[in-house]
């Protein structure tokens, strides 16, 4: 499985403007195990309450039934689970989105997809969000700049809610220059669209994306 992302990256690489048309069959027993073995054992549970080591039993058969309702298109991501955190200096709070314990198996799988692909695309100063790649490299790469340039102006810029605000059409037409696949754009807006649920609310999510969840699988 590492093999075919490897070589799908490669071809991502080499060609800035080829189509991938059929990515969703990767999605499979095999690539869900391994994410299943590298999720952190710690991290909240959804609204299922379920956490690593208790899906871990019978783990086989979890992940043989979960294949076959992707591939009959019965899957249905359950609502997130709505937290707030404090915002890091400020008096602010953060929403947070905690998705239940197999639907973060899905967007895991799906996230190794997408990075496979996008990380051709993306340039070299950015950072956010990318494997192996964090604000401590971020900032060694900044104070580089600032020793070693010219330098007049600092800007530090951000977009107020953009994580809230996301609009799903214009993602999935973004998304649709690289990857042509119905199934995979049919995945991912039944992630956007499962809902959030917050103190026993159900809300729907007609827009944005929730952190902790999809753009961070």
């Amino acid at each position: 499985m590492i093999t075919k992302l490897a070589k799908i990256a490669d071809v991502a690489k080499a060609k800035p403007k080829e189509q991938f048309t059929s990515l969703a069959h990767l999605i499979n027993e095999e690539l869900l195990e391994i994410c299943h073995h590298e999720m952190d054992p710690n991290k909240a549970s959804g609204i299922d309450r379920v956490m690593k080591e208790k899906y871990g039993e019978s783990l086989s058969n979890k992940l043989q039934d979960l294949v076959v309702q992707m591939k009959q298109h019965s899957y249905h991501p359950q609502p997130v689970k709505r937290v707030y955190i404090p915002k890091t200096g400020t008096k602010e709070l953060r929403p947070l989105g905690i998705p239940a314990y197999e639907d973060k198996l899905v967007q895991a799988a799906l996230s190794k997809i997408l990075n496979a692909i996008y990380e051709a695309d993306f340039m070299e100063c950015s950072f956010g969000f990318r494997p192996n790649r964090g604000c401590h490299d971020a900032l060694k790469v900044l104070n580089h700049i600032i020793e070693k340039s010219k330098i007049n102006y600092i800007v530090d810029a951000d977009i107020k809610g953009f994580f809230n605000h996301v609009d799903h059409q214009c993602l999935l037409k973004f998304i649709g220059h690289r990857i042509k696949d119905p199934n995979i754009h049919h995945l991912i807006i039944r992630l956007l669209k499962s809902g959030v649920m917050y103190k026993g609310e159900f809300s729907d999510t007609t827009e944005g994306t929730p952190q902790g969840g999809l753009c961070k699988a």
